[in-house]
């Protein structure tokens, strides 16, 4: 009897697992054949010179060159990828803080609460197509012909304050244009906190600002950590940005085709690939502090 009922209950798992592996089958033949496979290509032709023949493509081993050339030659590559770091650091500091800011306020009780949370989502919905890039190439700011006050005063900073911070003005409407998604992660990390724990903390004394860093945020920081990590890699694809431009516009480069366009993107994915790490750690950092 018990045999049976092991036999039964081991049936039973393996056709679990057999639904789960269907279930996945999708996503790994997509996986195998549309993002692995050009990934590796993309490094062998990093390595190489391609020459366009009749007979398809011709490959002559390079090596490290391309690399080299981005690095040490090409006063492009090493401009436009400081350039897009500042923009991504910067960004993404403020997408995480003012998508939190704004995930507190919608997450009150108030008139059209379901209207505004709705407006704050809609650039998800338009993010891509002429849309977005007719929006943002209107309504950028420039405070050198606008806000000469503003200008003049950001301008007396130390450089290290002035140049961030006047990038994120400039860019302000880009910037609070990828907010969406991280708000409504937010908002559900929020509403997960029980309330009673805020009502026990009133019962103690604790004021607005004691429950916020004592309460919200230690509930908030996994959510911070998510959103962190998904604002860098949702900007630093932004094809918006000189690093992403200079990439496509030598994906045809006559001289280099494809390799040179390989080799930057390569190394734009190892740079962008230390910073998330480096978001890792800084998490893990103050997590071990609270502790």
């Amino acid at each position: 009897m018990k045999s049976s009922l092991k036999k039964a209950s081991l049936s039973a798992g393996t056709r679990n697992a057999l639904w789960g592996y269907g279930f996945i089958a999708i996503w790994l033949i997509g996986f195998f054949g549309f993002t692995l496979y050009p990934t590796v290509y993309s490094f062998i032709i990093s390595l190489n010179d391609v020459r366009l023949t009749s007979n398809g493509m011709q490959f002559t081993w390079r090596g490290l060159y391309h690399y080299q050339y981005a690095l040490s030659v090409s006063g492009d590559f090493k401009m436009q990828i400081s350039e897009g770091l500042t923009f991504i650091i910067c960004a993404t500091i403020v997408v995480v803080v003012f998508s939190l800011i704004i995930a507190l306020l919608l997450n009150k009780k108030f008139p059209f609460r379901t209207f505004f949370r709705v407006v704050f989502f809609l650039p998800v919905v338009i993010m891509s197509g002429p849309v977005i890039s007719k929006l943002l190439t209107g309504a950028t700011v420039n405070f050198s012909s606008h806000g000469e006050l503003v200008y003049t005063f950001l301008n007396d900073l130390p450089s290290v304050l002035r140049t961030p911070t006047l990038f994120v003005l400039e860019n302000l409407v880009t910037i609070l244009w990828f907010s969406g998604v991280q708000i409504l992660m937010y908002l559900a990390g929020l509403q997960k906190i029980s309330p009673d724990i805020y009502e026990a903390a009133s019962i103690d004394g604790a004021g607005s600002w004691e429950k916020f860093w004592k309460i919200t945020l230690p509930h908030m920081k996994p959510m911070a950590l998510i959103n962190t990590v998904y604002t860098v890699v949702e900007i630093s694809n932004y094809s918006g940005l000189g690093i992403n431009k200079l990439i496509s516009n030598n994906v045809f480069n006559q001289t280099r085709i494809y390799s040179y366009s390989a080799a930057m993107s390569w190394l734009y994915f190892v740079i962008v690939a230390v910073l998330l790490i480096l978001v890792f750690l800084v998490f893990k950092l103050f997590g071990r502090s609270d502790k």
